[in-house]
């Protein structure tokens, strides 16, 4: 952000202040930042998807009023997500020299979420390895692990450790060009280059190519989505190549190990596996909690530590669903005008979605949607078949049920599958456990069909 900008925004967040209540000021309005003033309009951006659309629907006006008393020539406000964000700024922001000095500028500026740090980043069991090994690429790209994968369910931080090796490097190595995209953005780039040629008759392949290579850190976050497109994983083949070949640092993110992206050549799974592979798990409830906090104190919430325990129990296996159930009962404490957050509010403000999980939660569901998602029958599940089209989903039922419903006696669960052992829970629970843990396809049926049961 540019001193002027600063100073503008500081002028900004002090009439706000004076026209909003404490609350509203401090949860919502005060966690915006300014990006830029284009053409007249102050491009905005929230931190939080939760923080987008509380604004948009109940405090632009106030943001609008403001703004236009410290400069009226600003006619439009526009706040946007991260997401939107790091599109429009490619789109529509021209780099200093004019267009033709695009492609000698790093993309890198508008890229990284200056949200996530490595400061920022909680630390726990689950996830240590894989911060170690994020910040030593970063303390030394291109030499310390080339390429660095990491793998781990949604919402657990892949993404978060990504923009903070940018933010690092941007701070530490201005020198270096940066550039962090989607697998998507990737595969969307590939198709409009060759429309571009096929339309204009230029060989757009050619500036495609230079654009992704001429970089000295390449993150692709969500590498999987490239699987069953082997056009683009041919030019990603090359390019990957090309990186690794000169020293360049290569990182990527996946759901799940290299080894278990099928449907990947094998060339591409092979080279995965030349440097580092780093897992992250969902936290346990130690790390969940000081992540609860350490987010309060950056959104200066002020929340009761019971509020944080039964935050922490409703949402295990995803950091950023734990975050937004936080951001809800904030905003509805903050409806009563409150400035602490209790645990009678929290018990409110999310007792729909603590009712849903117990109307759905029950052995009977978690075997009915396992059964719909691998297309066999309760029957088969419950029987005698040991064929690996059976084992598979009867294992994965009871490694859900164990999980999700942890007061179930496990020799209760073994009489719902056709009377079996305890024993033969305990051998399914431990054994789909270890590859879940390992990133396996295991990982992303087991994710699938726990979101089944919380959206139902």
């Amino acid at each position: 952000m540019s001193k002027d900008l600063k100073e503008f925004w500081t002028k900004v967040l002090q009439i706000m202040e004076t026209n909003t209540n404490l609350v509203s000021y401090e949860v919502w309005l005060q966690a915006l930042e300014p990006v830029e003033i284009i053409d007249g309009k102050l491009i905005m951006v929230s931190p939080t998807d939760m923080g987008l659309k509380v604004v948009q629907s109940k405090y632009m006006k106030v943001i609008a009023d403001a703004v236009a008393k410290i400069n009226p020539t600003i006619r439009e406000v526009k706040l946007m997500g991260t997401s939107e964000l790091t599109e429009f700024l490619r789109t529509h922001i021209v780099p200093e020299g004019g267009p033709e000095a695009e492609s000698e500028v790093a993309d890198d500026a508008p890229m990284f979420n200056p949200k996530y740090t490595f400061d920022n980043f909680v630390v726990g069991k689950s996830n240590q390895f894989v911060q170690a090994a994020a910040r030593a690429v970063a303390e030394k790209p291109g030499t310390a692990y080339n390429p660095l994968f990491i793998y781990g369910g949604s919402g657990l931080g892949k993404t978060h450790l990504m923009h903070a090796i940018g933010n690092f490097l941007r701070e530490n190595r201005s020198d270096l060009r940066l550039m962090y995209i989607t697998s998507e953005r990737f595969v969307n780039d590939m198709v409009d280059a060759i429309k571009d040629g096929n339309i204009k008759g230029k060989d757009s392949t050619k500036e495609f190519r230079a654009r992704y290579r001429n970089v000295d850190v390449l993150m692709i976050d969500d590498i999987q989505f490239i699987e069953n497109k082997p056009s683009t994983q041919e030019e990603f083949f090359h390019t990957f190549n090309d990186l690794h070949q000169s020293g360049r640092q290569i990182i990527v993110s996946s759901d799940r190990a290299p080894k278990y992206l099928a449907d990947l050549q094998e060339r591409l799974r092979s080279r995965f596996q030349w440097g580092l592979l780093a897992d992250i798990q969902p936290p346990e409830l130690e790390t969940r909690l000081a992540i609860l906090k350490r987010k309060a104190e950056s959104e200066r919430y002020n929340v009761d530590d019971r509020v944080y325990e039964f935050i922490a129990s409703q949402s295990v296996n995803n950091i950023r669903e734990m975050e937004g159930l936080l951001a809800r009962v904030t905003f509805y404490a903050s409806l009563s005008g409150k400035h602490t957050v209790t645990y009678e509010d929290a018990l409110e403000a999310i007792k729909d979605y603590v009712e849903s999980r117990k109307e759905t939660l029950t052995v009977d569901r978690i075997v009915e949607v396992v059964c719909e998602y691998y297309g066999v029958t309760k029957t088969e599940i419950c029987g005698k078949k040991k064929n690996k089209e059976i084992v598979d989903p009867r294992q994965i039922s009871m490694y859900i049920i164990t999980d999700m419903l942890p007061s179930v006696p496990l020799a209760a669960i073994g009489q719902a599958f056709g009377g079996r052992d305890h024993t033969t829970v305990m051998h399914a629970r431990d054994k789909i456990s270890a590859l879940v843990k390992a990133g396996t396809q295991y990982t992303v049926a087991v994710k699938d069909i726990k979101d089944r049961l919380v959206a139902r």
